[in-house]
């Protein structure tokens, strides 16, 4: 944890099996210094949900993982509408009195983070929260902060970074266009 992730540029993006390999340690880290018995992974909808299924397998976690979906809980839910593709939270686990890893993605605004937490109490009240992303891309408007990163893009991209995941589980990181 007390590493600093790897810096690229938006030209210099890794593949995104690189970033999930320092993200790997990095989370390992984290599991090792807490009880395991009390740790959950729990993944945002739908890289970080990926990114939490793939962790719990290579890390060879016991404890189940959860995922969310945030989308009930979004800030702007008034001005953008309900996503078109909502799926269902699954947090099969008490969440009183764990310690929570929240997987994300991307880590941009920290909006999307804020709705997963607000979530999250929902279920109950955890011990502790650590944030876990694939890729933080700065621009932060909230002050939330991941202690585990597969990487770090500086400046940040123009365009939208979004995450894909192949049939054979295989990951990709891309830029897109902002939409207006």
């Amino acid at each position: 944890m007390s590493q600093q992730p790897p810096a690229y540029t938006p030209e210099t993006l890794p593949d995104a099996e690189t970033l999930y390999a320092a993200l790997l340690v990095a989370v390992r880290q984290i599991v090792q210094s807490l009880p395991i018995q009390q740790v959950h992974l729990v993944g945002i909808h739908s890289g970080g949900a990926w990114l939490a299924a793939r962790l719990h397998r290579d890390l060879k976690l016991v404890q189940p993982y959860g995922t969310l979906d945030i989308s009930f809980y979004r800030d702007d839910f008034d001005k953008i509408g309900l996503h078109s593709q909502v799926l269902p939270s699954d947090i099969s686990f008490p969440v009183t009195d764990k310690h929570l890893i929240l997987i994300d993605d991307v880590l941009y605004t920290g909006r999307t983070i804020r709705a997963a937490m607000h979530e999250l109490f929902d279920y109950g009240r955890p011990a502790s929260i650590r944030l876990a992303v694939l890729v933080d891309r700065g621009g932060r408007e909230l002050p939330i902060a991941a202690v585990a990163v597969g990487g770090v893009v500086t400046p940040a991209p123009a365009g939208t970074l979004v995450l894909s995941q192949t049939e054979d589980g295989t990951l990709a990181l891309t830029t897109e266009p902002k939409e207006n």
